[in-house]
């Protein structure tokens, strides 16, 4: 049954990850050097703190040495992280949901005695998930009510010869790219019409990443493509069956709410700063949280926070849960997209009330403020935005039921 109650170890969770991000994150990413110089390179030392807490292996079942923790935990650290810095908290999400899913679910039991070892032995051992073509118009978007065709085969081929696979082609925007040690990436395989998952190790004779200007960055975290210039693969690495990865589908279903909450955190960010102004500026004799208009201001970025949480939570307690759906405990419609969508739009919106009570400090680049909006922007636009998430609940609304390119293609 659903419950907003949290469990004694999800509250010790939450409450030692919030005082981690006030006494470590916070003084780092809020110092005005950084804000004004728009430097966003990774903080690796913060970042190794993280994985000495166990954070990289969150998601990762306790029977594969990890903490076992359900996706609405995942959502509530990724949350609290991305309060004290975004990328911190993109970079933490993607490996630890990555991790479950390979290692939990995908995975053979000798692919696992060879790749899980290093995974947990090591603090800077981040994965990725290389997906998305080079060469593909992200503009483009879904395919409204009509089915993934093999007319969208990848670019990126894998070619077998004996007991190797030799791939070329180039990724982009692969998440984690910069600092990963393994890439599960989709590939066209001869005589199949769905992508096939090969695991890469990084450090493979060929592989290239090129990482994007720093100071124009889009994303939060780490980012960057990736090139294969006859990248030579064991046999063995092929994950599950050929021309059947199952990896873009169930990484969708736990990552979607995350990356809601992600934008949550972001916007708690802006109020939590917007509150602490408001309570210290006197103006006309009061504290300028006494005047009504600020007053009101900041309930509404309340409410709506608590709105977007409320969402977010049931987004990720469904996806731990997908037997609520059958017995129809929760909406049929897809609610990850339908908390994606609400998110950026509410969050992005927040974000600039939050500005308005500075005032004109707020438009300063060495304060805090400009950043939690650039980030907010960065949720609502990066990608293909919200439209493919509107379009997916619209399929939802007419009553499609969208086919995997798998089954599309047989």
């Amino acid at each position: 049954m659903y419950s907003l109650e949290l469990s004694p170890e999800q509250i010790e969770i939450r409450d030692t990850i919030r005082d981690f991000v006030a006494r470590e994150i916070k003084p780092f990413a809020q110092q005005s050097a950084r804000l004004e110089a728009l430097d966003r390179r990774l903080p690796l030392q913060l970042l190794d703190q993280v994985s000495q807490m166990g954070l990289r292996a969150l998601a990762l079942s306790e029977a594969s040495g990890g903490v076992g923790v359900d996706n609405l935990t995942c959502c509530i650290v990724t949350e609290e992280f991305a309060t004290g810095d975004p990328d911190i908290a993109a970079v933490l999400s993607h490996t630890a949901t990555l991790a479950h899913v390979l290692f939990d679910q995908a995975m053979s039991a000798e692919q696992r005695s060879r790749f899980l070892p290093s995974f947990l032995g090591e603090d800077r051992h981040h994965l990725a998930f290389a997906e998305l073509e080079a060469s593909s118009d992200p503009a483009l978007g879904m395919n409204y009510h009509r089915p993934e065709t093999s007319e969208a085969a990848l670019k990126t081929i894998a070619a077998r010869e004996g007991d190797v696979w030799i791939v070329n082609g180039t990724k982009t925007c692969v998440p984690n790219a910069p600092i990963a040690d393994l890439f599960a990436v989709e590939v066209q395989t001869p005589g199949t019409h769905g992508p096939s998952t090969l695991l890469v190790p990084a450090k493979s004779a060929g592989l290239t990443v090129n990482e994007p200007d720093q100071t124009t960055r889009w994303y939060h975290g780490a980012c960057g493509d990736v090139s294969f210039d006859n990248v030579r693969v064991p046999a063995e690495n092929l994950l599950g069956p050929q021309g059947g990865s199952p990896l873009r589908r169930i990484l969708a279903d736990l990552a979607t709410p995350q990356l809601a909450a992600l934008n949550l955190g972001i916007g708690r960010a802006a109020y939590e700063a917007a509150l602490d102004y408001a309570q210290l500026r006197v103006q006309g004799g009061r504290r300028i949280i006494e005047h009504q208009a600020i007053g009101v201001k900041l309930a509404d970025v309340a409410i709506k926070l608590e709105v977007a949480r409320a969402i977010i939570w049931q987004a990720a307690w469904a996806s731990d849960h997908p037997e609520a759906h059958a017995s129809r405990s929760v909406s049929a419609l897809p609610l990850g997209a339908i908390a994606q969508t609400f998110a950026a739009e509410t969050i992005y919106g927040c974000t600039k009330q939050a500005v308005e009570c500075f005032g004109a400090m707020a438009v300063m680049r060495d304060m805090p403020l400009q950043k939690h909006v650039h980030d907010a922007l960065i949720c609502l636009h990066s990608g293909t935005g919200t439209s493919d998430a509107k379009l997916r609940i619209a399929e939802a609304l007419a009553g499609y039921r969208r086919p995997t390119a798998m089954l599309a293609a047989e």
